[in-house]
């Protein structure tokens, strides 16, 4: 039995979107988004702000209103809780979960465990944190976000809104670490901030 060139593509297209593309726990595609940035103070401090503060991500990070430690947490270690709101009446938010810390590595990775008004896969989406130490008194501050949206269709329209997020909050970040102001939505330094950076 001799097969075509339009068998052989239609074969190969079956074998390829029914092969396993697993995501972190899911089994499920995700989209990735990932930003980085090099903030001028040591990788312990980035460290502390952006793991072992946990709770506190308001204080850096222009696009929430509030955050907060959830069900007993009090800081960054496996486990712990915390609910960011991302609109001023709090009925736009996320609610995250510490899954794995690796504190010698300075990695870290969260899970979406609940939300409203966000349309994700929650079982597809978490995020790594990394703090990678570049030996000359500053350090690097990743963001690595996987994601899956529902419905899927809106995966490109969101991968574009994840990317301007996580890229201001580490703008957001090193102001915080540098200056010791607090960055978020309701203290109208953002704009300000935000021209000195772009």
């Amino acid at each position: 039995m001799k097969f075509g060139i339009k068998t052989w593509a239609f074969l190969g297209l079956i074998l390829l979107t029914s092969s396993p593309i697993s995501a972190q726990d899911s089994g499920k595609r995700t989209r990735v988004v990932t930003a980085e940035r090099i903030i001028p103070v040591s990788a312990e401090r980035v460290w502390q702000a952006m793991v072992l503060d946990y709770g506190e991500i308001s204080n850096f990070a222009p696009s929430i209103y509030t955050s907060g430690y959830e069900n007993g947490s009090l800081m960054g270690k496996v486990g712990a809780e915390r609910k960011c709101s991302f609109n001023e009446n709090g009925s736009q938010w996320v609610h995250e979960r510490i899954l794995e810390l690796d504190s010698e590595n300075r990695i870290m990775r969260n899970r979406v465990i609940d939300a409203e008004k966000y349309p994700l896969d929650m079982e597809a989406t978490y995020a790594y944190y990394k703090v990678r130490d570049n030996d000359d008194g500053t350090a690097t501050a990743i963001y690595e976000l996987h994601y899956r949206a529902k419905p899927a269709i809106m995966n490109g329209l969101m991968k574009r809104a994840f990317q301007k997020q996580l890229t201001e909050t580490l703008i957001g970040l090193e102001h915080y670490l540098t200056t010791g102001e607090v960055v978020n939505a309701t203290t109208g330094n953002w704009d300000e901030i935000r021209k000195q950076c772009y």
